[in-house]
């Protein structure tokens, strides 16, 4: 629709309103939004401002989230969800229930907030991170700290994994994630998306406020690749995480912000507005073809093709030990395993045709100059059923 076929649409339905009216009004949204919006979205926005349902429901525009101002109303955004915040009970003139999520499109993070009833939606559980999520009719603030958010209440609407969108085109908080060694005084009082692994864990601290209430803080050391950085968390956040930090678990922390250490340097701060996930490494299987001499904690799956051949051998250090031997293949190749201990009486019940997966081996030359699988301590042979 033209902009003159939707001023035209404007003046059928409100004639007491004038052309020049509605080109004023139009001029001042399009300074307030420093006329990043087009001409054609912004009239239908005011036209479902003017209540004019139809228009509203045909052509409410899709914005994103660069394009965000405050002070828009009928707004609909698309995004992935990156992080959800569970529901709040308020009290005071009016009681109610309020939750937020984060959503990213590919310009940028945005908060949602939702009130009331749209709060059950989260408590409900059908909002997850990782969907894709349309938000409509929604209307955009300012937040205390001068960036734009977007309220939904009750005539906003929620849809999950629309089909109408490509899910390929909104990215996952990756794209938003910092390298610890990247943050620089640049970053200082602004908030950071990080995954890192606990280093070192510091006991829960207890302290006063000034107005004699009582508060909580956990430090702890967080790393990646690129280097460590100190993370504090404070207050309801170390109830919600303290059972759930140990040293050597992955973590990711989105929306947490950059502070001045009181030493020197910088560190991380997490408070209630910053999302805590808890990464649970995924298990990786190779294939045989891409097995390498020296790999470490390997996981493969494969058919026992060699009947396993159990017997006692000598070790480096005089004591005699159970080996089975057997031959695994996948559709690659083949590999011998070489089962010790514990794992030759497992192996030992195996037959051929059986399928099993190998988890935490190792691989090394045996005779021959040849490739095996050894199996360790924490080694896995697990059975699996034949399909």
């Amino acid at each position: 629709m033209t902009i003159e076929k939707i001023i035209g649409e404007i003046l059928s339905i409100h004639p007491e309103i004038s052309r020049e009216e509605i080109l004023e009004r139009l001029d001042r949204v399009k300074r307030r939004t420093a006329s990043f919006i087009a001409d054609d979205v912004l009239l239908r926005m005011i036209a479902a401002e003017l209540g004019m349902e139809t228009l509203k429901e045909t052509c409410t525009p899709t914005l994103s989230i660069q394009d965000l101002v405050p002070g828009l109303n009928d707004v609909t955004v698309v995004g992935r969800v990156v992080a959800v915040f569970p529901p709040k009970v308020f009290k005071g003139n009016k009681s109610g229930k309020v939750a937020s999520l984060l959503v990213a499109d590919k310009y940028n993070i945005l908060r949602v907030v939702l009130w009331n009833d749209k709060t059950d939606f989260i408590e409900a559980g059908k909002v997850r991170v990782g969907q894709i999520i349309r938000l409509s009719h929604g209307y955009t603030k300012e937040d205390y700290s001068g960036r734009v958010e977007l309220h939904l209440k009750d005539k906003s609407e929620i849809e999950i994994e629309p089909k109408d969108v490509e899910a390929k085109n909104y990215p996952t908080i990756s794209k938003y994630t910092t390298k610890i060694g990247d943050i620089t005084k640049t970053h200082k009082n602004k908030n950071v998306n990080i995954v890192g692994t606990i280093k070192r864990l510091f006991p829960v601290s207890t302290f006063k406020r000034r107005d004699s209430s009582s508060g909580k803080v956990i430090r702890f050391i967080l790393m990646d690749e690129t280097g460590e950085t100190s993370v504090v968390v404070w207050n309801e956040k170390v109830d919600e995480l303290e059972e759930k930090l140990k040293k050597g678990g992955e973590l990711r922390l989105v929306n947490a912000k950059v502070k001045k250490a009181m030493s020197e340097g910088l560190e991380i701060h997490v408070n209630s507005g910053t999302y805590i996930e808890t990464i649970t490494p995924t298990e990786e299987f190779l294939k045989i073809a891409d097995l390498k001499e020296g790999l470490k904690c390997v996981n493969v799956k494969g058919v026992v093709v060699t009947k396993p051949i159990v017997r006692n051998v000598k070790t480096h250090k005089g004591e005699y030990v159970r080996l089975a031997s057997f031959e695994l293949e996948d559709e690659t190749g083949k590999i011998w395993v070489s089962a010790w201990r514990k794992h030759a009486e497992t192996a030992n019940n195996l037959k051929i045709g059986d399928k099993v997966m190998i988890k935490s081996s190792y691989v090394k030359k045996s005779f021959g100059e040849q490739l095996e699988i050894s199996t360790r301590s924490k080694t896995l042979i697990v059975f699996l059923p034949k399909e």
